[in-house]
């Protein structure tokens, strides 16, 4: 069982590795400046307040984007990636910030070293989550904050497989990209391959030690200044989505 969760998770780092040039062309990874970039600063400062300062470790921190909007509200900030070519983009992007190569399940940082663990779209992916989730926990100091911003890109509604079968329509099989293909079998193999749950996820968090652990689904603004990038297909599917946010923190005085 170690074996394969460990040849699973080097297929996850290749798979966004070959996927770093491209990565922040792609419109929903790359925050654009102006209502997009506000709306996310809104989202973090409703659940995190200023920085003021904080030591803040994005997870999986990819191209450098949410620390690049974490930077902006005044946090310290230390990415962690386990793609290099990721991490080539994020240190050329912000080359004040530290960013660092590792496995966001199995960080080796030291225990009570961060105020703030932020990860956007990286939940989905774990291979084991409540390892994952232990880890976190223990690298937070006492009263420390986790905000997960994730969603569930499995389950559709009738309004999202519609969008999905009008996005296809005329398409055949053999069009498919190669990457979509090993996303689906990536997928298909981590823990949350049915989609991942708010509900499921600030269950384990729960049960992990967290407290105060909150599901907030007022995306609507980052989803609205979203779709100017995007045409309307994809920006309806986006809003059909199941996306949200979670606060937890860990007990103890900050």
């Amino acid at each position: 069982m170690t074996s394969s969760n460990r040849d699973l998770r080097d297929e996850i780092r290749d798979y966004w590795s070959d996927r770093a040039a491209t990565f922040d062309d792609e419109p929903g990874h790359r925050i654009a400046d102006g209502s997009e970039m506000a709306a996310w600063e809104a989202l973090f400062r409703r659940h995190l307040g200023d920085g003021e300062g904080r030591a803040l470790l994005d997870l999986a921190s990819g191209t450098g984007e949410i620390a690049r909007l974490c930077q902006r509200l005044g946090f310290v900030v230390t990415g962690l990636d386990w793609s290099e070519p990721m991490l080539e983009r994020a240190r050329s992007k912000l080359p004040e910030v530290t960013f660092l190569q590792a496995d966001a399940e199995r960080t080796m940082l030291p225990s009570a070293s961060m105020d703030v663990i932020v990860t956007r779209h990286l939940v989905w992916t774990l291979v084991d989550p409540a390892a994952a989730f232990a880890e976190w926990f223990s690298v937070l100091r006492p009263g420390g904050i986790l905000l997960v911003v994730d969603g569930d890109f499995v389950s559709r509604g009738w309004l999202a497989r519609m969008l999905l079968q009008l996005g296809s329509a005329g398409r055949r099989r053999s069009s498919v990209s190669a990457a979509a293909t090993r996303h689906e079998d990536i997928l298909a193999r981590v823990h949350f391959s049915a989609g991942a749950r708010a509900d499921a996820v600030a269950t384990m968090l729960q049960a992990a030690g967290y407290g105060e652990v909150s599901i907030d689904t007022r995306l609507a603004s980052i989803h609205r200044a979203q779709g100017a990038q995007f045409g309307w297909r994809k920006s309806m599917l986006r809003r059909s989505e199941h996306r949200y946010a979670i606060r937890a923190c860990k007990p103890g005085q900050p």
